[in-house]
C-alpha cells in the first residue's frame, strides 16, 4: 500500500492500531509464568474416618471438618496395607505392597524399592523446599536426602508420656507405660503440640522465601498410647460411650481374618491374652476419641496460621490417616487385618481453584495420592506409579473411574468395590487357601461371610471385571 500524498485520517488510525497490535504481541511473546502451588502434607497415624465430616457426629473434629468443607472429601478411601511403615512406604512411592515388598511397620521404601523416586524427592528435584516434621516415613532416615530438613520433637520417654509413673514404666527395658494418659498439661507437653509450633514457624519462614515448598507434618495421635490433655477427654461423656454391637467374631470367617492384637498387649494393665474388660474397653475408646480431638485442635492451629499468613490461596492441603483402627469391632483392637475398620482411612484434599463442599463416593486408594499431587503441581509423573490421579474427581461432574481398590495384609488380598469386599488368602504359589466376602449393601459392618453362598462366585467375578 502506497502512502497517500496528504493526511488521511482512516489510514492514520489503521496504522496506529497495527503498531499497537505489533507492540502488544511483542510484550506478550513470553507466556506468563504461573506461581507454583505449595503443598501442606498432613499425615495422621492410626486415623480411621472417626470424624464429624464422615458422619460420626459423636466426634468433636471441627477443624478437620472445616478443611473437608473447603475442599473434597473422599468417602470411600482405603489404605493399601494396614500397618504404618508399609503404608507410608507405599503411599510415598506410589507403589502397591506385594507379598515381598512393604509388609511390616519397619518397611523402608529406599531399601525395598531402591531407585524409585518418592514424593518429596520429586518435589525437591522440581525446586521445592522440602521439610519433614514428625512421622512421615516411619523411619526418619528413609529417603533422608529427599528432604532439606527432617525434624522430630523430643520426648521424655519413648512413647511420649508426661506423668512420672508412666515415664518410669516406659523407660524400663521390660515394660511400657499404660495404654492411655490424661493430664492437665498444655498441648505442647506432647510431641504433636511441639511439632505444630515448629510447623507454624516453618510456614512463617517459608513465606519469606522465593521457592515453593512441600511441608510435611506427621501427627502421632491417635496412635497408642492414647495420651492427651484432659480438656480433650472432657469433650466426651464416658457414660455415653458404648461398645460396638459387633464385638464378637464374624460368622463363618477363617482364622486368618483374626489376630490377638499384640500391639495393645505390650502396655501396662492390658491382659496378655483374652479380651479386655468392658471398663478398659470404654476407657480405650474414650482415649481414642480424645486423641482425635487433640490432633484436630492442633491441625486447626496449623490451618489458621496458613490463612493468617495469607498462604492458603496458593497452597494445596492434603490430610490422610495412614490406615484405620479397630475399636473392639469383631473383637479386635489395633489394625493388622483385612476388615474395612482397618483398611478405610480418610483422604481430604483442597486444591486452589477447585470447588469446595465436594464429596466423592468413588473408590480411591492411597497410591492415588502421588499422581494427584504431581498433576496438581504440574510435575511430570514418574512411570512407575500404580495409582490414578484424583484431579478429575475434584470437580462436580461424573467421570469414568475404577471399580475397585486393593489392599493387602501379609498374604490376604482384599478387593473392595462400592457394594462388596472380597478377601482371598494365598500361598506363595498364588493358590487360594481361604476366602471371605461381605455384602456392604446389607452388611456394612462385615459381620457375615457369604463366600459359601451359591451367589458368591458371580459377585467375585464381577469384582475382577475391568
Amino acid at each position: 500500500m502506497s502512502r497517500p500524498s496528504s493526511f488521511d485520517l482512516p489510514y492514520f488510525l489503521m496504522t496506529c492500531a497495527t503498531l499497537m497490535l505489533i507492540h502488544s504481541c511483542s510484550i506478550q511473546k513470553e507466556p506468563m509464568q504461573k506461581k507454583p502451588l505449595n503443598v501442606l502434607f498432613i499425615a495422621v497415624d492410626d486415623l480411621r474416618p472417626e470424624l464429624g465430616c464422615y458422619g460420626k457426629q459423636h466426634i468433636h473434629s471441627p477443624n478437620i471438618d472445616q478443611l473437608a468443607n473447603s475442599g473434597t472429601l473422599f468417602q470411600n478411601s482405603y489404605c493399601n496395607i494396614p500397618v504404618c511403615g508399609a503404608s507410608r512406604a507405599s503411599l510415598l512411592t506410589g507403589l502397591r505392597p506385594t507379598l515381598t515388598r512393604f509388609k511390616t511397620y519397619t518397611s523402608r521404601a529406599d531399601e525395598e524399592a531402591p531407585g524409585i523416586i518418592a514424593i518429596p524427592g520429586l518435589f525437591k528435584q522440581a525446586g521445592y523446599t522440602t521439610i519433614s516434621n514428625g512421622k512421615i516415613f516411619h523411619n526418619a532416615k528413609d529417603h533422608e536426602t529427599d528432604w532439606d530438613e527432617i525434624w522430630r520433637a523430643p520426648a521424655k520417654s519413648p512413647r511420649d508420656f508426661v506423668t512420672a509413673a508412666n515415664i518410669q514404666l516406659d523407660s524400663a527395658q521390660a515394660t511400657r507405660g499404660h495404654s492411655f494418659e490424661m493430664t492437665s498439661t498444655p498441648d505442647t507437653s506432647y510431641r504433636d503440640g511441639k511439632m505444630t509450633l515448629k510447623a507454624i514457624e516453618d510456614l512463617k519462614r517459608l513465606k519469606q522465601g522465593n521457592e515453593p515448598f512441600f511441608l510435611a507434618v506427621g501427627y502421632l495421635k491417635p496412635h497408642l498410647p492414647f495420651n492427651a490433655p484432659k480438656k480433650y477427654w472432657d469433650l466426651y461423656d464416658r457414660e455415653s460411650i458404648t461398645l460396638p454391637a459387633n464385638k464378637e467374631r464374624p460368622t463363618d470367617v477363617p482364622s486368618q481374618a483374626l489376630h490377638s492384637f499384640g500391639e495393645l498387649r505390650h502396655y501396662t494393665g492390658v491382659p496378655k491374652e483374652g479380651q479386655v474388660s468392658d471398663s478398659l474397653a470404654k476407657t480405650l475408646i474414650h482415649g481414642y476419641y480424645a486423641c482425635v480431638s487433640y490432633t484436630d485442635a492442633l491441625i486447626g492451629q496449623l490451618l489458621d496460621a496458613l490463612q493468617d499468613l495469607d498462604m492458603h490461596e496458593n497452597t494445596i492441603v492434603i490430610l490422610w490417616g495412614d490406615h484405620g483402627w479397630n475399636l473392639m469391632e469383631h473383637g479386635l483392637w489395633c489394625k493388622h487385618c483385612n476388615y474395612r475398620t482397618s483398611l478405610k482411612a480418610p483422604i481430604i484434599l483442597r486444591v486452589p481453584g477447585y470447588p469446595s463442599k465436594n464429596v466423592r463416593k468413588e473408590m480411591v486408594e492411597f497410591v492415588d495420592i502421588y499422581p494427584t499431587l504431581a498433576e496438581a503441581c504440574g510435575l511430570d509423573k514418574p512411570t512407575h506409579l500404580d495409582g490414578t490421579s484424583l484431579i478429575p474427581l475434584l470437580g462436580n461432574e461424573e467421570v469414568p473411574w475404577k471399580n475397585r481398590v486393593e489392599s493387602v495384609w501379609h498374604n490376604g488380598f482384599t478387593y473392595t468395590t462400592a457394594t462388596h469386599a472380597y478377601t482371598r488368602w494365598v500361598t506363595d504359589r498364588d493358590s487360594v487357601m481361604a476366602e471371605m466376602l461381605f455384602d456392604h449393601a446389607v452388611d456394612p459392618e462385615e459381620n457375615q461371610n457369604i463366600i459359601i453362598d451359591q451367589k458368591a462366585m458371580p459377585i467375585v467375578q464381577t469384582i475382577f471385571e475391568k
